[in-house]
């Protein structure tokens, strides 16, 4: 599968104008043969709302306008598309990402982890287990920004099968190092693929920085960019590189599996809550 990923500004509180954005993108790249076009974190929104109620008012069903209006995009293109948005549920706000493809919606995923940041200061963590989307053959994860810097999340959607994680994501400078070392790191111990997609831009007094890339199973860079303008980054996907995970580098005497090489019976403290309080949230606000 030919994907891309759209390293792109996002105009906040404006979803018609951002959705725009979007058609226009993924028509040019069905023209280019690209099967997978995916786009970063919040991008039908925007991501630095100053409060619930601010948000609230984006937030949306899935399915819903926005989940409706791409899904007919992607019948009328047969191609599939990946995008952030804000999900609202009753009372409860969710950061989610969707996946459409030509038949329509295939999944979405909540954020389980949320830093005390933009909007993630209002939403509620996601509740639904990790999980795998298959779609035209591929098995594809999707992640969502903070959610890249625990291991554990990616490595539960790479044993349920993965061949490709996805992370739409809104890093600001904070996030250097993630984009630089972790995206790598998460493909290589995980032996998938693994594809962040970053924004640019300044919202609301915070920029954020790009780095977009897309890595194969070894670890290596496959593309990816070093710099906080728009562009897009391309990789074609083969499951079956992501489904062999055992490398004979030397036959007899040099062989990695890291996925039938993991002791679980020593990682039982993963499971056990630290019982720190988490700043901003667990800690009263001046």
């Amino acid at each position: 599968m030919k994907i891309a990923g759209i390293q792109t500004d996002v105009v906040i509180g404006d979803p018609d104008a951002n959705l725009a954005k979007l058609e226009a993108v993924v028509r040019d790249e069905v023209t280019r043969g690209t099967e997978l076009t995916v786009f970063p974190e919040c991008f039908v929104t925007g991501y630095c709302f100053d409060s619930l109620n601010e948000a609230m008012q984006y937030g949306e069903a899935i399915p819903g306008r926005s989940t409706e209006r791409v899904a007919s995009l992607c019948r009328e293109l047969k191609t599939s598309v990946v995008f952030g948005m804000l999900e609202r549920d009753g009372d409860r706000l969710f950061n989610a990402a969707v996946l459409i493809g030509p038949d329509g919606l295939v999944g979405s995923y909540r954020k389980v982890h949320l830093p005390w940041l933009g909007v993630d200061r209002f939403t509620t963590a996601g509740e639904r287990p990790f999980e795998v989307f298959e779609l035209a053959g591929l098995r594809i994860g999707m992640l969502i920004c903070y959610d890249g810097g625990f291991p554990e999340a990616s490595r539960v959607l790479a044993l349920q099968g993965a061949d490709l994680i996805l992370l739409p994501t809104n890093w600001p400078p904070g996030g250097r190092n993630m984009a630089e070392y972790s995206i790598n790191s998460r493909a290589m111990e995980n032996g998938v693929y693994f594809a962040a997609v970053n924004r640019v831009g300044t919202e609301n007094g915070f920029p954020f920085i790009g780095l977009s890339r897309i890595c194969h199973p070894s670890g290596n860079t496959l593309d990816g960019l070093q710099h906080d303008q728009e562009g897009i980054i391309r990789a074609e996907i083969n499951a079956d590189e992501a489904r062999t995970k055992r490398a004979v580098r030397v036959p007899g005497l040099h062989v990695i599996d890291r996925m039938a090489d993991r002791r679980p019976a020593y990682y039982g403290q993963l499971t056990e809550a630290h019982g720190l309080l988490r700043p901003g949230r667990d800690e009263p606000l001046e």
